[in-house]
């Protein structure tokens, strides 16, 4: 049976999926990660926004026109808020919560129902073989923090964290050039009285370059980027979520920080790692943001300096609190999107520039037109010729190149 994953939504979801997909080659089935005629389709969907939530309903009809047949299973954030929306769907035969992926193999041949699994556990997944140089390895789940905006801790649940001899034996066996931390929440790691820095401390020889998710500003201190520095091989890349440069918008937002103290982090890790990229995600047009606290978000970001800038218009979520503020018009979203993507472009391009002549570590991804692409230590894109996947190169940035830059092996 030809079987596809397929993936929306975060790198989460991602890593959740890999283990799905590692899972049904071990039982016999041939399976691909993209639309592809099949017998069965797994779509692990997102419900972020309200555009995410649609694309994941939209699914059935995507898939209808590869195999009018074909099986469906829907798993995920959107299959976890809407289960009744897409058992109604034509062709599905499972809706599994997000709390129940890892009950998926054994659940091929049920029909009609909506399974959900206890949220107050981790839910362990297979680890992932990869044939790629950088593998996601998931190591926390839920959150607590219930940002006014969010709808992912009414779906995901509370935090809940994985034993930390389980996420080193992982890396052992799976053998990646890179790791990269993920969870829903990372910062909030707990497992047996043990938190994110120590964790780094328990994973400092591990024989691969260790990249971190997206961090909350609150564990950032000094304790936990010795605790970075303390690890063989890391990743001086600190996506650092921000979402507004507004003090009046963060408070509406219940993100429990001031952009004064978000500024006070940038600074303490640029004083361990001067060359560390720092990326962040914005939402531009929450429903109390005037234009005045947008202008301040703005020259808030040209005080940062990220390196790279993700930034989306609000998305009211009903059953959060700021679902039920009145939204501002798409219009005034969009163009305040558009005003932040032309500063994360300088942003990216200054940082780029500031990095030029200097030599990095660069692991190679994919190949295409002649070059090898891949990222360096510092989340730089980097296109390199005369080298092979799964190594590691010292190379000199010599000039812009597509997204990224144009480097040259050095010995």
């Amino acid at each position: 049976m030809k079987v596809v994953v397929f993936t929306l939504g975060c790198k989460v979801n991602q890593c959740e999926s890999d283990a799905l997909i590692r899972g049904l080659r071990d039982r016999g089935y041939e399976v691909a990660d993209e639309l592809i005629p099949a017998d069965l389709y797994i779509v692990n969907t997102c419900a972020v926004t309200n555009e995410a939530e649609r694309k994941s309903r939209q699914m059935v009809a995507r898939i209808r026109k590869l195999n009018q047949k074909a099986r469906i299973i829907f798993t995920g954030c959107a299959a976890e808020r809407t289960p009744d929306l897409f058992l109604q769907r034509q062709n599905v035969q499972l809706v599994t919560g997000t709390a129940a992926k890892a009950k998926i193999l054994d659940l091929l041949e049920q029909c009609g129902k909506f399974v959900q699994e206890d949220k107050s556990q981790y839910e362990e997944l297979l680890p992932v073989k990869t044939l790629k140089s950088r593998t996601y390895i998931k190591i926390q789940d839920g959150c607590d923090n219930f940002c006014s905006y969010c709808i992912i801790p009414y779906l995901r649940g509370r935090s809940r964290s994985r034993d930390y001899e389980k996420i080193a034996r992982e890396i052992r066996e799976t053998e990646p050039v890179e790791a990269v931390l993920n969870g829903i929440n990372l910062s909030a790691y707990r497992y047996n009285g043990k938190n994110l820095t120590d964790l780094l401390y328990y994973l400092k020889d591990v024989p691969c370059r260790i990249r971190l998710g997206s961090l909350e500003v609150n564990i950032i201190d000094d304790a936990f980027l010795l605790a970075c520095q303390s690890l063989n091989d890391f990743a001086p890349h600190f996506h650092l979520s921000l979402q507004s440069g507004s003090a009046a918008v963060l408070k509406k937002m219940n993100r429990h920080y001031t952009a004064e103290e978000y500024l006070e982090k940038v600074k303490l890790i640029r004083s361990y790692f001067p060359d560390a990229a720092i990326t962040t995600d914005i939402i531009a047009g929450f429903p109390t943001e005037t234009e005045e606290n947008f202008e301040e978000t703005l020259a808030f970001v040209r005080r940062v300096r990220f390196s790279a800038i993700h930034c989306f218009p609000f998305s009211a979520r009903s059953g959060t609190v700021a679902g039920r503020m009145k939204d501002l018009p798409m219009s005034v979203k969009k163009e305040r999107v558009e005003r932040l993507l032309a500063e994360g472009k300088a942003g990216h391009e200054a940082f780029i520039a500031e990095n030029l002549n200097t030599v990095q570590e660069f692991i190679p991804e994919t190949e295409t037109d002649g070059f090898w692409a891949g990222y360096t230590g510092n989340y730089i894109r980097v296109y390199v010729e005369n080298c092979k996947a799964g190594g590691r190169y010292r190379v000199r940035l010599t000039g812009r190149f597509r997204d990224g830059a144009l480097a040259e092996i050095i010995n």
